[in-house]
Formats: C-alpha cells, structure tokens, sequence
C-alpha cells in the first residue's frame, strides 16, 4: 500500500509534451542519445500493487490487464528484465546488460497471481512479489475495507457529524471515489487505534458483507515460488514502522519472514518497507534492524536508480503510471538519471 512517488523530472511539463508528439521507437532513441549515462551499470526496479482484470471506477488509476499487458510487451521489446537476485548480482559485480530493471509487486493482492502471473508468464518476465502476510487467506488491508464499504454503502449519503465529517454525497462512483480520498488521507493521520475503532463502526453502519478474496492465499503464494517468482517480505500488517516500536516491527518482519519461507520452502532475502518514504515511513534504525533480521537488501520508494555505490537496505524503485507507450519509455530513461546513493538518516 504504497502511494506512487509522482515527481516529475526537472519539475516540467515539456517531455512530456515532446512524448506525446513523438512515437515510442523516437522516444527511446532521442533519449538514448541524449541520456547515454543511463544505459549501463544502473538497475531500475518498479512497483506495482495492483493487475486489474477489468477497469474499477472507485479505482481508476489502478493498473488493468489491458495496460500491463501492453506494458509488459514494452518493457520486453525495450529493456532487459531481470530477477531481482540476478539485477543485484550482476549490479554488484559489474556486469549488468544495458537498460536492466526488475519487477516488483507489493502487498499481496490476489490479482498478482490471478492477472499478472499469466501475463508474466506468457512473456517470459521474472518478478518478485513482497508480502504482507498478515493478509493472506480471506485478509483486507485497512485502505481497502475503507473503499469495499463505501462501495456497498447503502444510502445516498454518509453522514458521519458524530466523528467530525460534515455529510458527504454519495450517490455516484464520483461521489464514493472523493470520499474514498478524503477519508483516506485521515485516517492515515489518526493513528492505529483510531483509525480501526472508525473502520469497526463503518462497518456496521453500512451493515453489508466484505469480500474476503482480495489478498493471495497460502497456497497462491507457495504456487508463486514454485513457478519460479520470488518471494519477498513486507512485514505482517504492513505498518508503518516509524510509527511502531522497535520491538514490534522487529517482531513484524521476523514473523512475516519465517511464514514465507515456510511456504515458499526458499530463504525469503529482499525486504521492501511498508510505504517506503525515507525518513518518514522509515529511518536509518530501521535499515540496520532489516539486516540483522537476515534479509540481503531492501527496498524504499526513492524515485531512482540503483549502482554500485547505492546502500543495499536502501535500494529505490518507482511506480509507473503513464497510460501512452512514449511516455513510459521516457519516464523510465529520466527516472535512470537519478542516481541515488542514500544512506539512512
């Protein structure tokens, strides 16, 4: 559940202006010249969430079937997609091909496996899917029992003046989608405690079941590795871990960890923090507790590339969300100049 990292390179409408103009092949080939440096010894790495079989309007900027599949067959023509532990192998030793990035997907969602894998497969793309394991067989993340109720609010209005909130219209998809929003923003604000009473009661006013089927299962996750994905770990209840005690999130990956390798029946060595801000959802605390709990390397959401000198419980990757092919090719060569060499502050 990580919100995707839209900063726009040099802070200017104009490329992507210029990729709209232009076709992808020109694109790619401009960028190329003009971004020499960005071809070799740097490893990209993306992040999905969600692969949605058809489009959601409560959700419409999640990614579809259509999209990932014509994405995917981009990223294959243009690039060299690696797994993650050939990516951080051959980064380290010096010998990554040009234009090398890796796939990731985080939280868990059943469609990972139920949409993306087919699609991966049919491709022949490796990826590594991190999960929150406190999800997995009938789980919801807390973001999406908020949207699931307001899906199946029963009223045209959600009157919540006993918490606060003036009441809300909500007779349209429009409607529950700025609500969806809004609430979401405080509740993030709000804390744990507050945040799952205000949920509970949500709950029971709409007075309307839940899906429990939007999260993988064990046997989805173990499915996962045997076909040759990777497993990685994202915590149980995917806590922001500046926000919990030491104790507790130590407590939360070394649990996370041990489920899934239980059930991928293979060492789980990447780790990507919940949220993944530097300095906000995460801290140099935190990076040092990652490796003794024995992970390899671990991932943020820094809008980067990774080399060499990039610190390895630091690692950056960036959420694609361009819906043309020319501005996707673009972003990603932008995306490859920024080089980030964080260390935990």
């Amino acid at each position: 559940m990580t919100e995707p990292s839209r900063i726009e390179p040099g802070g200017s409408a104009i490329p992507a202006m210029l990729a709209d103009a232009l076709g992808t092949k020109v694109v790619a080939t401009i960028g190329r010249a003009f971004f020499p440096e960005a071809a070799k010894d740097r490893l990209s790495v993306m992040i999905f969430h969600r692969v949605l079989a058809e489009a959601d309007p409560l959700l419409p900027d999640e990614m579809t079937s259509a999209l990932f599949i014509k994405d995917m067959q981009l990223l294959r023509r243009k690039f060299n997609v690696l797994s993650l532990s050939e990516g951080l192998e051959r980064l380290r030793n010096g010998t990554l091909p040009p234009y090398s990035l890796c796939l990731t997907f985080d939280d868990g969602y059943r469609d990972n496996y139920e949409v993306a894998l087919p699609i991966l497969e049919r491709l022949g793309l490796p990826a590594t899917f991190f999960v929150a394991t406190g999800f997995i067989d009938g789980g919801r993340m807390w973001n999406d029992t908020l949207l699931e109720v307001l899906r199946r609010w029963p009223h045209d209005t959600v009157d919540l003046r006993d918490w606060g909130i003036p009441v809300m219209p909500a007779k349209s998809d429009e409607d529950r989608r700025r609500i969806f929003k809004g609430l979401q923003r405080w509740l993030r604000r709000i804390g744990i405690k507050g945040r799952d009473g205000f949920l509970n009661e949500l709950v029971q006013r709409a007075g309307q079941p839940l899906p429990t089927d939007l999260m993988m299962t064990s046997e989805q996750v173990r499915d996962l590795a045997q076909r040759g994905m990777e497993i990685g770990c994202h915590t149980v209840t995917h806590p922001i871990l500046t926000r919990v005690s030491v104790e507790t999130a130590r407590q939360e990956i070394l649990a996370a960890k041990a489920r899934l390798e239980q059930l991928a029946g293979t060492p789980v060595r990447y780790f990507a923090y919940p949220n993944g801000i530097p300095g906000d959802d995460y801290d140099a605390t935190h990076a040092q507790l990652v490796r003794e709990c024995g992970f390899e390397a671990a991932f943020s959401t820094a809008w980067g590339v990774a080399t060499a000198r990039s610190d390895l419980f630091q690692l950056p990757r960036f959420t694609p969300w361009d819906k043309t092919s020319a501005r996707y090719v673009l972003r990603f060569l932008l995306s490859r100049r920024n080089v980030t060499y964080r260390q935990a502050a």
